[in-house]
């Protein structure tokens, strides 16, 4: 991992980006890394673009402000390429990852000149499939996972299993299928380079 990755979120409220980024923090924190995981939200309302924000580093973080040049961009819905500028700021050395069916190639026209690799993840048919509804959130914290490689993976299985636990401790019947999305994620991520 680099010194700091700062990770953005976008997504439409009530699908889980915020939630999404704050288990990725609480997964890094458990790992013994230093973490800042927040929202941003315009009108409060189901639906509504919001943007969420990551910051996972070895060492002390010592920046608050908002996300402004992403080493990676996670977007949870993708109509919102038609919207919002989600490669804004964007590192070239990094990626962004959009829940999509589309290969990644399909999407690059979506995304402003943006050179930087491109990835996909069905993540509607993997929590569709795992929890029988769209819960997209779930395979997209896998899918970044994979592709930043901010965590080995059998640390991060082990860190969000514990995380699920007590976020889901009140509906132990959806544990097993966000623990599947989150894999299955990890193993179906696609890459505009593949």
């Amino acid at each position: 991992m680099r010194k700091m990755l700062e990770i953005r979120w976008h997504g439409r409220g009530g699908q889980g980006a915020k939630t999404a980024s704050l288990l990725l923090a609480d997964a890094a924190f458990t790992g013994g890394m230093f973490v800042q995981g927040f929202p941003e939200y315009g009108p409060k309302r189901m639906g509504a673009p919001i943007t969420a924000y990551n910051r996972i580093a070895k060492e002390r973080i010592r920046v608050h402000s908002n996300i402004y040049e992403p080493d990676f961009v996670v977007v949870v819905d993708e109509t919102l390429l038609q919207s919002v500028d989600v490669t804004k700021g964007l590192k070239a050395t990094g990626a962004i990852i959009i829940n999509s069916s589309k290969h990644p190639e399909e999407l690059k026209q979506h995304l402003k000149g943006y050179m930087g690799r491109v990835y996909s993840c069905d993540a509607r048919k993997i929590s569709e499939e795992t929890l029988g509804k769209n819960f997209p959130n779930s395979p997209m914290l896998g899918a970044l996972v994979k592709v930043s490689e901010v965590m080995e993976k059998d640390e991060f299985m082990t860190a969000i299993k514990e995380s699920f636990k007590e976020k889901f401790s009140h509906k132990p019947e959806v544990l097993n299928g966000n623990i599947k999305a989150v894999e299955r994620s990890m193993n179906e991520v696609r890459c505009n380079e593949e």
